[in-house]
């Protein structure tokens, strides 16, 4: 199928190339021996949550959960995190098995459907708390995060993302109603198009029609391997 799609849209579902795979090692830092923790925010949380549940459900994905993360206020609500002065920022937190999702796939997939160059902003989301940002549990992840971020950022983003790489502080799981938001919510999905999906496509030699934000076209073709 790629072979018959223009050549940005076919560069994005093939995962970018590098010298050397870094090896996941399971440890109490990023999960148990058999899972692993993957902690994000790319703008509107409904949204980051709603892709990665759509295309890693029966493909590693064990469960994902909104919540925030980043900030200096205990137990902070949502009204409180959208007013932009906690620090928190909004984050999906992504429990997965190894074996059957990388965590350098789940960041690729993480820098192909927002975009990461915009600061502290997301489509017409605006404030710190809709941030691009990788927090990792350990080093391994550190290492894995900076690595994915420079080659997308060579390859892809063209010298533009300015994602946050911290280390993984306290996790506040978000109310309930936010839980799954898109999901339960009849017509809420037109926040894909809108809160958590790339404003322009990443490169500035744009080829008409290929628009890298329209779910349908580029994030199914996903290429896990």
């Amino acid at each position: 199928m790629a072979n018959h799609l223009p050549p940005l849209l076919a560069r994005l579902i093939r995962p970018f190339t590098y010298s050397a795979r870094l090896s996941l090692a399971a440890d109490g830092g990023a999960g148990g021996a058999t899972t692993q923790r993957c902690t994000i925010a790319s703008g509107c949380f409904w949204g980051t949550e709603h892709l990665y549940r759509k295309h890693f459900t029966g493909k590693g994905l064990i469960d994902a959960k909104v919540g925030y993360t980043g900030g200096d206020l205990n137990d902070p609500s949502y009204k409180v995190v959208c007013g932009g002065k906690t620090g928190h920022a909004e984050a999906v937190e992504i429990l997965f098995d190894p074996s059957q999702v990388t965590y350098r796939q789940l960041l690729e997939f993480f820098y192909k459907t927002h975009d990461p160059t915009t600061l502290n902003s997301q489509g017409p989301d605006r404030g710190p708390q809709y941030r691009s940002a990788i927090f990792y549990h350990d080093a391994q992840q550190e290492a894995e995060a900076r690595d994915v971020t420079a080659r997308a950022n060579e390859q892809w983003w063209k010298g533009g993302i300015v994602t946050e790489i911290s280390p993984a502080g306290q996790w506040w799981s978000a109310e309930e109603y936010h839980q799954r938001y898109l999901e339960r919510t009849p017509g809420a999905t037109s926040a894909l198009r809108t809160s958590s999906s790339p404003s322009r496509p990443c490169s500035k030699n744009v080829e008409m029609g290929c628009e890298i934000h329209d779910e349908t076209v580029s994030l199914g073709l996903l290429q896990l391997i």
